[in-house]
């Protein structure tokens, strides 16, 4: 079978999975149907045998506010690599952020949130060597319970050396990978598409952490799944004898802001170097028994990157204006994120301001040379349909935002012919927002988020409707992937922006697919919503102690 012919059979491979998956009022993608907790996976991966190496917090916080970590270049002055910045940035992006307690049960919350907080986003760094840490290059697994580096590889000088010969100085990488078991447990077949959502809110977690150090944060284009499982260990079989294998997710450049790109064959040249690397440490088993989920291997394998492939999605990013406000120009970045929650209900009654409505939602419009979404080049593929509740001075209803100005003719041909497309009174003339529909759409939110109320009762709700078919047609089946971590990343960019604004946002994988298309009149593959998302005044459970997330004393309480 010729290449061309393989890639048609995997995007129909995916469609197919993709449209198995969906949500109905009268049925539910396929999951167990119950929770055996006796054998819930344990969220915490670790490797017997590989050198733990502490990490220590600085209880001195110097992090720029929060609006600054979407400033050019240079806006924040770039940290040097050493133990202690890598140790802050994987405070802000992957680490413990609190526990909960309730009834004797503890479970742990982390700057990068996950479905069901089932976590099964893993985070490996490939660092020179550094003092405190290692004298040799190393390839490191991070362990988010104890705040530590469990060094997995030893990385001779000379490999070292050519890897990384034309990496601008303080540049290091990061890898993430996916247990997707973790999440199958609870969520059966449609795990897949929340473990993508996951390495989404991963990849602007990461971003954000890096722009808090004044470093920049690349995916690296075109490196293959396989680089990738090279690179961070995962296709080591023998250290995974017995234990859940980790599925290769990304590779991405982290070095100082304003530097160069990555070179081609960077990703090539750290699996080749990590092939020839002294390796340790065995994995963990996460649980005692496994339900399999056939469907969640072959979609996997249908979306599997080859190396001649590229992550960076068709066209250019738009050139969105600056936009000046001052949400989070008071508050310290690194507050903002340790203090992100996922909301579990909302009040139904406080409104939100226009001015901080409008000012969340430029947070999410992409900008080639800013924080999060040059992480993630290229134009665009999603957008935002908008329920707005509660929002002073705006009229209820369903909106859009065009996150790529140049598809809103292709957008208006697509959904329902009777929307209004109307301009939003009081929004900042560089925002795309458009009025489709007046009304009350609260029991729409509700109802179209499998009738959770959540959707209704905050300021405002909304689904990520992605240019879908197309872009895996022009790029590959991959690009699922890809779909959703763009997804995933402007739900990061929502949590962060309404903490900022002094309420809560909440991630919503569970919605009806085909009811939110009909909404909006689409009626085939070209679009497809991907991802819910509800933001608004949180009611606290009062019921739930919160505990620090490092009570050591050598660690922030």
């Amino acid at each position: 079978m010729s290449l061309p012919a393989e890639r048609d059979a995997s995007i129909v491979g995916i469609l197919g999975y993709h449209d198995r998956t969906k949500h109905y009022p009268t049925r539910f993608a396929r999951s167990l149907g119950y929770l055996d907790w006796d054998n819930q996976p344990n969220p915490f991966r670790r490797y017997e045998g590989a050198d733990l190496v502490p990490l220590r917090l600085d209880r001195e916080d110097s992090a720029p506010s929060q609006r600054d970590l979407y400033g050019a270049p240079g806006t924040v002055a770039a940290a040097p690599l050493n133990r202690a910045s890598l140790s802050r940035f994987l405070e802000l992006s992957l680490a413990i952020t609190a526990w909960k307690e309730f009834k004797g049960s503890r479970w742990a919350l982390r700057a990068n949130p996950s479905s069901g907080n089932l976590h099964p986003t893993e985070g490996t760094v490939i660092i020179p060597p550094m003092a405190g840490v290692s004298e040799v290059a190393v390839v490191a697994h991070y362990a988010p319970k104890e705040h530590a580096l469990e060094l997995r590889a030893q990385i001779a000088a000379d490999a070292w050396r050519e890897a990384v010969a034309r990496l601008p100085e303080g540049a290091w990488l990061i890898g993430l990978s996916s247990i997707h078991w973790r999440e199958a447990w609870k969520y059966g077949e449609r795990a897949y598409r929340y473990c993508q959502h996951d390495v989404g809110h991963a990849i602007g977690a990461l971003r954000m952490a890096a722009a808090t150090l004044g470093w920049r944060l690349e995916v690296l284009a075109d490196v293959s799944d396989a680089e990738v499982a090279s690179a961070l260990g995962l296709d080591r079989a023998a250290d995974f004898e017995g234990a859940e294998r980790e599925e290769p997710d990304l590779l991405a450049l982290v070095a100082p802001a304003g530097s160069s790109a990555a070179p081609a064959g960077l990703g090539a040249r750290i699996a080749q170097a990590a092939r020839s690397a002294q390796w340790r440490g065995l994995a963990n088993p996460l649980s005692r028994d496994h339900v399999d989920w056939e469907i969640i291997d072959r979609a996997a394998a249908f979306a599997q990157k080859p190396q001649e492939a590229s992550w960076t999605a068709p066209g250019p990013s738009p050139n969105f204006c600056e936009f000046t406000d001052s949400l989070g120009a008071d508050l310290r970045a690194s507050a903002v994120i340790r203090a992100r929650r996922s909301a579990v209900d909302f009040d139904s009654k406080t409104p939100l301001d226009a001015e901080r409505f409008f000012a969340i939602l430029d947070r999410t419009l992409p900008r080639s040379d800013r924080a999060p979404f040059d992480a993630l080049p290229g134009a665009p593929s999603i957008h935002l349909a908008i329920f707005v509740h509660r929002v002073t001075g705006l009229t209820p209803g369903l909106y859009l935002l065009a996150r790529d100005p140049a598809r809103v003719g292709e957008l208006r041909s697509s959904l329902r012919p009777a929307f209004e497309w109307a301009a939003v009174d009081g929004a900042p003339s560089h925002l795309p927002l458009f009025l489709l529909k007046r009304g009350d759409m609260r029991d729409w939110g509700r109802s179209i988020s499998c009738d959770q109320g959540i959707a209704g009762d905050g300021a405002f709700s909304l689904g990520m409707i992605a240019h879908f078919e197309d872009r895996l047609r022009e790029s590959g089946p991959w690009m699922y992937r890809r779909l959703h971590w763009e997804a995933g990343l402007i739900g990061q960019v929502l949590y962060l922006e309404a903490t900022s604004a002094g309420i809560r946002g909440t991630g919503i994988g569970c919605f009806f697919d085909d009811e939110m298309h009909g909404v909006l009149g689409i009626k085939n593959h070209a679009l497809h919503t991907l991802y819910h998302f509800a933001v608004g005044n949180p009611v606290e459970d009062a019921r739930l102690t919160t505990l620090p997330a490092y009570a050591d004393a050598a660690f922030r309480v």
